[in-house]
């Protein structure tokens, strides 16, 4: 299994309209880090596909720690993990507080949300009408 459910997989997998492999490693970029993310027990991970509305990134990563603790934890491995592999974030906001917590790396930024600050944001309605993918993890 891809990870993916629904018909959205098709949607957000860059095709060759797009041609640029930058693309593909990008959308595999997005793919690792919500499967890191469900390794530490994130919750609710969804990517958006930003590529048509946004110029500064091409993927959301979003998810859900129960608690500030969890979703540091859940920060601290995705920066040590895609450190190993050569991929730094550029900016880290948030993590000391713990409720939402912003790692930037470039073409995908990555938002790691408490629960009660999820639902205050409500990142996916803001961005309701791009492309999106609710993560299973498989």
């Amino acid at each position: 299994m891809n990870g993916y459910t629904g018909d959205a997989f098709a949607t957000l997998r860059p095709g060759i309209a797009h041609g640029a492999p930058r693309l593909s490693n990008t959308f595999q970029l997005a793919h690792r880090i919500a499967a890191l993310a469900a390794d530490k027990v994130a919750s609710e991970i969804v990517i958006l596909d930003m590529r048509e509305v946004v110029s500064y990134t091409d993927y959301f990563v979003i998810c859900s720690g129960r608690n500030p603790r969890q979703t540091q934890a859940i920060s601290d491995e995705l920066q040590e993990v895609l450190k190993r592999d050569g991929v730094l974030a550029r900016r880290v906001e948030g993590r000391r507080q713990g409720d939402w917590v912003l790692l930037d790396f470039l073409d995908v930024v990555v938002h790691v949300f408490t629960p009660d600050a999820r639902a205050y944001y409500r990142l996916e309605s803001l961005w309701g009408e791009v492309p999106s993918e609710t993560y299973a993890a498989g």
